[in-house]
């Protein structure tokens, strides 16, 4: 059985499991598909693409499972 990891939902902000299935992060379908609308209307954009150098700082990182875990992941500050 594995942990519960609590956060909020991207759209409304009620509390969800982050791996609940079957919406994931969202608490429900009817979020998952403002999200998806929010996407296709282009609210949501990526401003640039991923190139390599995006991932340089991110090289050096020890694996484990906190990589898996976004709230187990340090501060940007820690860095």
């Amino acid at each position: 059985m594995s942990a519960t990891h609590q956060i909020q939902c991207p759209i409304c902000k009620k509390p969800v499991d982050f791996h609940a299935d079957p919406q994931g992060s969202f608490c429900s379908s009817r979020c998952k598909i403002i999200d998806l609308g929010k996407w296709l209307g282009e609210e949501y954009v990526i401003s640039e693409p991923l190139r390599p150098e995006h991932f340089a700082s991110f090289e050096d990182l020890a694996e484990g499972p906190e990589l898996d875990h976004p709230t187990a992941l340090p501060d940007e500050n820690d860095l």
